[in-house]
């Protein structure tokens, strides 16, 4: 199986499956000394774990995290960075007997499509659970970035028809939806409870703001900055849509609206309005930038539904376990990840250090 690698120079393998006895991550390209320590990660990890409310899978997993290479006396060496998870509250028993039937908004009949034979248990790779190798590296990006002063937020900012109106930056991990408006969060909240008390899900719409990324970041023409996010973020198995700036409201805007006129502030090239979420012709404009995703209602669900078995019979079934109602809110860490990885990556494809800040300062 290919595709479990993202990035060019700073790049991550994730592994492991589902209900396997562990999964995790390697790093291949991190900078050396790096102050690094297995808190930072877990940070991160506490942030997308499951079992934290209404809002997501019961499924009781620490997700404690052990950094087996790469690190000594707290100082990243420059060698792959492995790390590993175990899976500690795994319960296959639901799907035993659903095994052979392709659950509907899954990847069960593609995968058996492509290789001719699946791991059943909760998905394997195609699970969700997949993600937490891509926050475990995540948080290794984040911490390059903080020294370069750059800042990765992302919050929740619809569910269902629910759309939040108002940013208080300090609401967002107050709650359990990760929205900024505490109002729009409530109601958010009470549509997740309405769809699980009837045996379904619902999706939304997760944004994503960095600031402090310097003009000149990414590569024209393949490689565009805005292209490399968008693939990472649509890599997310959830993910069905990404927009950058205005996105697809651009096609209601005439030219002169939607292009964003530029000024000196400062000394500086400035914007007046952040149409472009921050980047120009794939490259970085130095201004905030700004994607959204639209995340699809988690496919399993308690409702009977109509499929096929691997022997072709149609069936129905139903099914059972522990999932989450909506999987924005874990989503957010993992977007935020996402983008931390692509950032560092193109700030060493543009022979920048990112570490040179710190070093400088040590030195």
């Amino acid at each position: 199986m290919s595709g479990n690698s993202f990035g060019k120079l700073f790049k991550i393998t994730t592994w492991g499956e589902s209900h396997g006895p562990a999964l995790g991550v390697i790093i291949d390209g991190c900078p050396s000394m790096l102050d690094l320590k297995e808190d930072d990660i877990q940070f991160e990890l506490d942030r997308r774990m499951p079992g934290k409310g209404e809002a997501t899978s019961p499924r009781g997993e620490p997700d404690k995290v052990e950094i087996l290479s790469g690190v000594f006396r707290g100082k990243t060496t420059g060698a792959p960075i492995s790390m590993v998870i175990k899976n500690v509250d795994v319960d296959s028993s639901k799907y035993e007997k659903i095994k052979d039937i392709f659950r509907p908004g899954h990847a069960d009949y593609t995968y058996f499509a492509r290789y001719g034979f699946r791991d059943y248990r909760g998905g394997g790779r195609s699970s969700g659970r997949e993600t937490a190798g891509r926050v475990a590296a995540g948080a290794v990006a984040k911490k390059i970035l903080q020294i370069r002063g750059v800042k990765i937020t992302g919050y929740t900012k619809q569910i269902g028809d629910t759309i939040a109106s108002t940013f208080e930056i300090d609401e967002i991990e107050k709650n359990e939806v990760r929205c900024p408006d505490k109002s729009a969060a409530q109601m958010m909240l009470e549509k997740i409870r309405e769809a699980k008390k009837s045996g379904d899900s619902i999706g939304g719409i997760v944004e994503v703001k960095a600031s402090g990324i310097p003009p000149g970041i990414g590569d024209p023409v393949f490689d565009k900055l805005d292209a490399d996010i968008a693939k990472a973020l649509m890599s997310i198995g959830a993910v069905k849509g990404v927009e950058i700036g205005s996105g697809f409201k651009s096609v209601f805007l005439p030219g002169s609206q939607n292009n964003d006129e530029i000024y000196m502030k400062d000394g500086k090239v400035a914007f007046r309005t952040n149409n472009s979420g921050g980047i120009l012709g794939g490259i970085s404009n130095g201004d905030d930038i700004i994607v959204r995703i639209a995340v699809k209602p988690t496919a399993s669900i308690g409702k009977r539904q109509r499929s096929v078995d691997v022997h072709g019979h149609e069936t129905e079934l139903k099914v059972e376990g522990r999932h989450d109602p909506c999987i924005c809110p874990r989503i957010v860490p993992v977007a935020e990840a996402m983008m931390a990885i692509v950032f560092v990556d193109h700030l060493l494809r543009s022979n920048l250090n990112p570490l040179s800040f710190s070093l400088s300062s040590s030195s």
